[in-house]
């Protein structure tokens, strides 16, 4: 018996050895961060990287306890960095022991795969993302007074749930980046990719960086609730095509979303803040209540959501004429054409010589004895 060829290991530093150990590579770095607060000289560094910054802590008369809050600054690109590490980790981890796993039961197209994997992680996040986003507003007193959205702006300060919330969001999108090359994403789908990917790193980073972090915490949370639905609704669709009926609730919450999120915005940047108490700019006190900055950030959410509305039409005029398609039977005609006399009497005749049909052979005359 010939012995078995084991798969050569591709060359150090290639491009395959990089997608199939970057999460290797990956956890190492993370380690060594960790390990960065075991040692005082070290540690200093490293406590930038994995805890929360920027803690200020107020007391009043009414209160005695202490309240912490948290501000943003640029420490902050350090700690998104260590938990875009981490967001790299779980995502292989979602891959190899949950997704492929179902894959190869499943037997599906490398289309399908691709599409499979995409709505498989971002299912998982919007869930996560949804639950704690929920947990987070049940606590909050602006989700039944909106005139908290824009009351006492500028909202510079945050507790810890909500920082720690937005420093996750950035870092899961921005490892997004780096996964189009990790999961050897196809060409035509990377552009399509790319454009949800930026539009969430830029709309969420702006409301973190002009402190509306409760307008976009209220967004949000129905945001990914819709998008829960889809990415869950699709997953079933590619194990059974039979199921749709998932899409039919993800249409109706889809335009229900896009209402609320143009209704609130509306409200905060074109009634609220324009008539808020302290106008201006000023980098220092975290305010950027100007004409300039509202229209900007309204004509950016309603170009998106005008965007998203034509992606949605699209896909349920092409849903329709699918289905129409399906329902039209296909004609099929079976039209016995009859030989007329003159091609049967040539048919008889082959190469000169009489045909007989089924098998028949011609009456043998006797011949006379002479």
């Amino acid at each position: 018996m010939g012995l078995r060829k084991k798969n050569k290991s591709p060359p150090v530093l290639s491009h395959e050895f990089v997608i199939q150990n970057h999460a290797d590579a990956v956890s190492c770095l993370a380690m060594g961060l960790l390990l960065g607060l075991m040692f005082e000289v070290t540690a200093k560094y490293a406590i930038m990287f994995i805890t929360v910054q920027y803690n200020v802590t107020y007391t009043t008369d009414e209160r005695p306890e202490p309240v912490h809050f948290y501000e943003y600054g640029p420490k902050d690109v350090a700690t998104i960095f260590f938990y875009m590490l981490i967001a790299i980790i779980l995502h292989a981890v979602i891959q190899e022991y949950i997704l492929d796993k179902i894959n190869r039961r499943l037997h599906l197209s490398k289309t399908k795969h691709s599409k499979f994997n995409e709505s498989g992680q971002l299912a998982v996040f919007y869930l996560f993302s949804f639950v704690w986003g929920a947990s987070i507003l049940s606590a909050e007193e602006f989700t039944t007074n909106p005139t908290l959205l824009w009351k006492d702006y500028p909202h510079s300060r945050m507790f810890f749930q909500v920082k720690f919330f937005y420093i996750c969001q950035i870092a899961y999108w921005l490892h997004s980046l780096p996964e189009l090359y990790f999961q050897k994403i196809r060409k035509e789908d990377i552009p399509r990719q790319l454009y949800y990917i930026c539009l969430y790193i830029v709309h969420i980073s702006g409301a973190y960086i002009l402190n509306l972090h409760r307008l976009g915490l209220i967004l949000l949370v129905p945001h990914y609730l819709v998008e829960l639905i889809f990415h869950a609704s699709r997953l079933f669709y590619f194990s059974d095509e039979n199921k749709q009926k998932g899409f039919t609730l993800w249409a109706l919450l889809f335009i229900l979303a896009r209402l609320l999120t143009l209704t609130l915005s509306v409200l905060t940047f074109g009634f609220g803040l324009a008539r808020a108490e302290n106008p201006g700019f000023s980098i220092a006190e975290g305010n950027f209540n100007i004409l300039t900055l509202r229209i900007s950030c309204l004509a950016a959410i309603c170009l998106t959501q005008a965007w998203m509305m034509w992606k949605f039409i699209n896909f349920q005029l092409k849903k329709w004429r699918e289905h129409i398609q399906n329902r039209i039977p296909k004609k099929t005609t079976n039209i016995k054409v009859k030989p007329t006399r003159k091609e049967s009497c040539k048919a008889n005749f082959v190469n000169g010589a009489v045909k007989f049909e089924e098998g028949t052979s011609p009456r043998k005359r006797k011949s006379k004895m002479l």
